[in-house]
């Protein structure tokens, strides 16, 4: 049996952790020294990069290079297509990412991975949850559990903090934002509230900083560099250089080129600040709602622990202390501190399936839901809206059941529509999925049970009772139909496996 690891698969960064033989999560190193790996493909016609060549030459060869992919999980109309025309589906381009991963976790290590725990947002729906689990199986892992970022962080922070008390974990990565507040008491994680944006990260940092720098270029008579797949590539990079330079100096200067203009354009902290208060207003608004939907004030929380490299950015830390009236916690790197805490969970998750000596005390690890699940039920003014049944923020594994009522005279079907989201209004929610099943021949009125059931991995199981003759009408377990399916899974994995990662 091979090594099992703990991943961090980013928008912009991943990283890759393991349980140290002292009883310490430790990073793994990749290839080329590194501690994290930029999630970066660039399609070669005799090898694939990944990582930070496959990043540096972003610029010299855009229409091979996909970034931010973490973005597109669990969209099935997303495709990257290379210059000689073949098609991957996010999945793949993340299982490509996972396998360098995998790979470099095999030459630290010196022998076999094929077991893994990966971390998402806290906030990624079900289709974009079983998306990632797919991308590691496509990847050549067997995948135990998708872990929350934010719960990964504060099992790598609780490690050392026992009885850290109330804390409230603000995760701003490269692409996702979550903010999440748990109760850490006698090494019992326990998750009260949480709530995010999986489009709200760094890269929308990035982007104000391109749009402002190109603005500038242009008006020292440059031409727009977002017309050309080159000089943009060429703009983000160096505005992802600016920022980071931002982070630690008032002003700097970035020489632009296109079209055979050259001109040095000077930006400043404030100027960067100005253009993305909006950005960090949404991250703010955020940290409120969960802080009500816990019913918790400041004043009850022990410890702001920030997560995501995004976090290094001084107007987040100042505006998170301003809000707080807390400085946050600084003693883990936001960087590594999700793969430290995904590497605690995949050791937990191998003591109980093998029943080794744990090199850890014993530790209790309590989810909710994110977002609420329900179906679409016929309303009485006549049209159809979302009924909520297991509610955001309900501790999992949970169930739930609700009653429901026919709407015609000897209807033979009833249709179950499976829905993510809050809303009442159906177009703000998702369908994960659908299935139809038969019923009896009663009259208009007859009662229906429906019973949700959501377990430790987030998967959505239904069962839906004829109340009329007591019998059960079918059990099925939602399948999201943006999710690849077990034939499209094994085209995918030898796809993968027939490319050569560097």
């Amino acid at each position: 049996m091979g090594h099992l690891i703990g991943i961090d698969l980013g928008t912009t960064f991943s990283a890759v952790a393991v349980m140290g033989e002292l009883g310490r999560p430790e990073i793994i190193t990749n290839r080329e020294g590194e501690n994290i790996t930029p999630s970066v493909v660039l399609f070669q016609s005799d090898t694939t990069l990944v990582g930070t060549m496959a990043k540096r030459s972003a610029a010299m060869a855009p229409l091979d290079t996909v970034q931010f992919v973490k973005r597109a999980m669990g969209d099935a109309t997303w495709r990257f297509e290379t210059t000689d025309g073949v098609a991957f589906r996010p999945e793949e381009i993340s299982a490509l990412i996972i396998k360098r991963l995998k790979e470099d976790a095999e030459l630290h290590l010196g022998g076999p991975v094929d077991q893994a725990v990966i971390t998402v947002p806290a906030y990624f729906d079900d289709g974009a949850r079983r998306a990632t689990k797919d991308a590691g199986t496509i990847a050549g892992l067997t995948v135990h559990r998708v872990l929350n970022e934010p719960t990964a962080a504060a099992l790598a922070y609780g490690l050392d903090t026992a009885d850290a008390g109330t804390v409230l974990v603000y995760d701003l990565g490269g692409g996702t934002f979550d903010v999440t507040v748990m109760r850490i008491e006698d090494r019992e994680f326990t998750t009260v509230a949480t709530n995010g944006d999986r489009n709200l990260g760094g890269f929308d940092w990035d982007n104000a900083l391109m749009n402002l720098l190109n603005a500038r270029f242009q008006e020292l008579g440059g031409p727009d560099l977002l017309d050309d797949d080159h000089t943009e590539a060429d703009l983000r990079e160096k505005a992802e250089t600016a920022k980071r330079a931002l982070t630690t100096i008032q002003k700097t200067k970035v020489v632009l080129s296109a079209g055979g203009t050259t001109k040095t354009v000077e930006v400043t902290r404030q100027d960067f600040e100005e253009a993305t208060s909006s950005l960090l207003s949404r991250t703010r608004d955020l940290t409120a709602i969960v802080l009500e939907d816990a019913g918790l004030s400041w004043s009850d929380v022990d410890t702001v622990l920030l997560a995501g490299g995004s976090t290094r950015m001084p107007m987040v830390r100042e505006m998170v202390e301003s809000f707080s009236g807390k400085k946050p916690e600084r003693a883990v790197n936001p960087d590594e501190v999700v793969a430290l805490g995904a590497a605690v969970q995949a050791h937990i998750v191998d003591v109980e399936r093998t029943g080794t000596k744990s090199a850890l005390p014993a530790i209790t690890i309590r989810d909710v839901t994110s977002q609420g699940l329900g179906i679409l039920a016929r309303a009485d003014t006549g049209g159809m809206e979302n009924v909520v049944i297991i509610a955001p923020n309900t501790r999992i594994p949970a169930k739930h059941t609700d009653s429901f009522r026919t709407v015609s005279d000897n209807q033979t079907e009833i249709r179950v529509s499976v829905t993510q989201g809050d809303d009442a209004d159906p177009s703000f929610v998702k369908v994960l999925g659908e299935q139809v099943l038969p019923i009896p021949a009663h009259p208009a009125g007859a009662p229906v049970d429906v019973t949700f059931a959501y377990d430790i991995d987030q998967t959505v199981f239904i069962e839906v009772a004829d109340l009329t003759t007591n019998r059960s009408l079918g059990t099925f377990e939602v399948h999201d139909v943006s999710n690849m399916d077990s034939a499209e899974k094994d085209l995918a994995t030898g796809k993968i496996r027939a490319l050569e990662v560097s």
